[in-house]
Parts: C-alpha cells; structure tokens; sequence
C-alpha cells in the first residue's frame, strides 16, 4: 500500500504454487486473470474514516507463468488499484481474498507524497515480493490480513513495528532443488536411473529427518509397547505403502477433482484423522498400563496370612499366584517384579503406521504432477515409490534403535525403574502428539 494525500494505491501481487496452477492452465489467460481480479477487488476491503471506498484497477493485470518444481509452472498475477480519497486520516485494509486457501498473507505500507504514515503492521517486505518465503509454509505460515494507519501531513516518514523477516529467509525450491531435481534429471535422461532411485531414497530419508512424520509417536508407542524389531520393520512397510497410497489418491484429486475441492483443503483432515487416531492409540495404550499398574497393586495386597502355619515363599522365576487351600491358609509366591502385558497387536501396528504414512508430502505430489503432465507416470511412480521407502527407512531405523536400547535399559543403574515407568510416560507421550495434530489440524477444518 502506498498512502498519499488525495489517493491509496495497492499493489496486490497473487503467487500460487504448482498444484493450483494445474488447474489455472485449463483456463485461458483472459479468463483466468477476469476470475481471479474479481475475486481479488471484492476481497479487499478499504475504509478510510471508518467509511468503505472502493478501488478499481489502473493498469492491465499481469499474468505469468513461472518454472517451478519438477518442470512445472507457477502462477503469478500482480494487479494495481486505486481509491481516490481527500487527506486521509484512518485508513484501514482488511484482506478476505482467497481466504479458503492456505499460505502466506502479508501486507507491507509505505507513505506516499505529502504524508507520513503511521501503520501497526512492519514495513519491510521480507518474501521480496512472494519471491522468498518460508521452508514451511503450510504449517508456520505469515497470515496478516488487516492492518490499521494514522496519517498526517509530512514528507514521507513512517513509523512502524520492527520488521518480521527473521523466519523468512529461506529461498522457495525452484527448479533443481530438492525431490523435483531428481525427477528433472530422469525425465531429461541425464542421469543413470539407479543413482536417480538412490538420490530419491536419500531424499526421503532426509525428508523424514524435518519436523513432524511421526517419529516421536514411533518411538513412544514402540517403546511403550514393547516393541520388537518385527514390528518396527512392519511399521516401516506400512508407512511406505500409506505414503504412496496417498500420494496418488490426492493426484487424483488434484487432476479430476480440483473444481470442486483442492488439494490442500484436504492435509487438514488428514492431519485431524491421524491425530485423532493415534489419540486413540495411545489412550488404549496407557488404559492397559493403568489396568496392569491395579492389577499388580492387587496382587502385592495380599500381605501376611492370617494363619500361623502360613508363609510367603518369595522365588525368583516364577509368576505372581496364590493357592487357596480347604485347611484355612494361603500360601503366596512372589518374584519381586510383575511381568508388564503384551498388549501390542498387529491391528495397532497398522493404525501407528497408517497415522505416520497418511498425509503425504507436496514434494511427492508435486512430482506425480509432472509425471502426468509429461507422460512419465512409471518413472514417477518409480521414484515416488523410493522416496518413501527412504522416508519410512528413517522411521524403521529410529524404531530399531528405540527397540534395542529399550532392552539395554535395565542394564543400567535405574534402568529398572526407568523400565517401569516407561510404558506409562509413552502412553502419555503418544496421546500429547496426537492431540498436537489434532489442534494443529482443526483450525483448517473449521
């Protein structure tokens, strides 16, 4: 925004990613830019005394197509508006464009001639134009939409808040960059397709390296559950084939069904059916250690025999039991420790696997994308196939390692206590992520 003494230039700048632009392409460019100035003038409201003006464009909107990810194209449409107004004092912006889409919103003000502005939204534009932004939009995204200004009479001053530029430094993935480089190489033939396949695992892997994928519920419920190395590895095969399965119902969506719903309304319920699931996973999980905690709590009550002639025989080897016996005493054996329930089960494997695989990742959409577009769907498949299987491999690994240095635990001095009390703080851990997705998830669902 630019405020003068007798006008209000705004300079809307619109980037869509690679996947709406799929859809954009079905359109041509007049009616495309018609639909989205439309959308863009009605969803900017401009008051000034805290009375609505209206604004209207100055210039022809420009439309662009630039290279994004994996050979495909981003949408970009910057269009100028006007109000003309008579020394304003309050003026007021509120953005409700789009407001069904997730991603980055952010207004920037500067002073025109003859004015100096006042504003409670910083003045330094730190995505240069939605040409940088965040490595994580969709989960930490900058969403300013209103924004408030005194002007008075002056010479271009402004005073403002400190710029908000600190987390947005990382350069938005272009083209050979990250997951979609891989694919650019396989479909150009400039590389050798093992190494290709290679390069996507390692991908994968290091994509499961980033916040979030599930790793911390892996570990709490493998740990938890008394996990083996069985069911870590089956975990990792779940996770694979949720991933992929994903990856390709949302590719469906996007090529068929974007008219009707997007892409990116959809992560929000995935994410609140995963959280909401491994809530219910880990609520199970702590209601058997709750159950087991009673149990031994009841078994060690038995105490002193009421009759002499009883005694208590403590032995190391074998289980908790009490005889009772028609001559009037009870004899109770005792080992010192109360063996904890195997309560895992093959059907819970698949839910924590399910949860840790359901919401696939853009970068793997993005791919299958191209694929498409390009007649690539085998070579896509291929490499999306390894990238998860990298992705799972990381989770496979961390379980391992939680399966195995849980048994060395009781090795160690306190280890035993640790080993008790282990089952009930990942029961807890477990439900704590899950209600993390799930709050994380709701605001995009609501």
């Amino acid at each position: 925004m630019r405020i003068s003494d007798d006008r209000v230039d705004v300079s809307y700048v619109l980037d869509e990613a690679e996947i709406p632009t799929v859809e954009n392409q079905r359109l041509s460019d007049a009616e495309l830019v018609r639909r989205k100035s439309e959308e863009i003038v009605g969803g900017l409201e401009l008051t000034v005394e805290g009375r609505r003006v209206a604004m209207r464009p100055t210039a022809v909107p420009r439309l662009s197509f630039l290279a994004g990810q994996a050979g495909l194209k981003t949408t970009r449409l910057e269009l100028d508006l006007r109000a003309t107004v008579s020394r304003p004092r309050e003026v007021e912006l509120r953005d409700r464009t789009f407001s069904e889409r997730q991603g980055l919103r952010s207004i920037v003000v500067e002073p025109g001639d003859g004015t100096a502005v006042r504003t409670s939204t910083p003045t330094g534009d730190p995505t240069q134009g939605l040409r940088r932004y965040p490595q994580d939009i969709l989960n930490s995204p900058l969403d300013r939409t209103e924004a408030s200004f005194r002007v008075r009479d002056g010479d271009g001053t402004l005073v403002a808040p400190r710029s908000e530029g600190g987390d947005l430094s990382t350069t938005r993935d272009a083209t050979g960059e990250g997951f979609a480089s891989v694919f650019e190489d396989a479909a150009a033939g400039t590389g050798v397709l093992v190494l290709l396949l290679l390069a996507a695992f390692g991908w994968g892997a290091l994509h499961a390296l980033s916040p979030g994928h599930g790793k911390a519920m892996v570990a709490a419920y493998l740990a938890g559950t008394r996990g083996t190395a069985r069911h870590a590895v089956a975990l990792g095969v779940i996770v694979t084939v949720t991933h992929t399965i994903g990856v390709f119902a949302l590719g469906i969506v996007a090529l068929s069904l974007q008219q009707f719903i997007l892409p990116e309304d959809i992560y929000p319920w995935l994410t609140l059916i995963s959280g909401l699931l491994v809530v219910v996973i880990g609520a199970s999980v702590l209601r058997s250690r709750i159950r087991w905690g009673r149990a031994r709590t009841a078994g060690g009550a038995a105490g002193p025999a009421p009759n002499p002639d009883a005694a208590m025989h403590t032995h190391d080897d074998e289980p908790e039991h009490v005889h009772a016996h028609a001559h009037g005493h009870v004899h109770t054996h005792a080992h010192g420790h109360h063996h904890m329930p195997d309560e895992i089960t093959w059907r819970s494997v698949f839910a924590m696997g399910a949860s840790a695989g359901l919401i696939p990742c853009p970068s793997a959409l993005v791919v299958l994308l191209a694929a498409v577009s390009q007649n690539e769907l085998t070579l896509g498949l291929l490499l999306i196939v390894a990238f998860s299987v990298g992705l799972a491999g990381t989770l496979t690994g961390l379980g391992l390692g939680v399966v195995y240095a849980t048994r060395l635990l009781p090795r160690l001095q306190f280890g035993g206590r640790l080993v008790s009390a282990l089952p009930a703080i990942s029961a807890l851990m477990i439900v704590a992520v899950g209600l993390a997705l799930t709050a994380r998830a709701v605001p995009g669902v609501v």
